[in-house]
């Protein structure tokens, strides 16, 4: 499966199938949340909420790739990712993008 965040492949003539899309919602443990909050008080990277958004992004890209084959995509072009805070300490992260079939 190519991925692309461009609307074309280079030398491809592409079939559009449709939109595709994956999502998650993610959230680290209280013990986990609440080291992070600690650490907004001296400042620095907050690598456990970086973890979870990188963990986040991952699975929504492969929940956006099963739907792409199961409609026998060759590619998924123009990927976007967006994210949104549901609650404090929980993430939701949708990848999503344009399914096509090399012609």
């Amino acid at each position: 499966m190519v991925l692309v965040n461009t609307d074309y492949i280079s030398g491809k003539n592409l079939e559009m199938l449709g939109l595709v899309k994956g999502s998650t919602i993610q959230s680290k443990d209280m013990v986990r949340d609440f080291s992070q909050a600690l650490k907004t008080m001296v400042g620095g990277e907050l690598k456990a909420y970086n973890e979870m958004m990188n963990e986040a992004r991952a699975l929504a890209t492969k929940r956006m790739v099963a739907e792409a084959e199961a409609l026998g995509a060759d590619a998924i072009v123009n990927i976007r990712y967006s994210s949104s805070a549901v609650m404090q300490g929980a993430a939701e992260v949708i990848a999503y993008g344009t399914a096509v079939k090399f012609v």
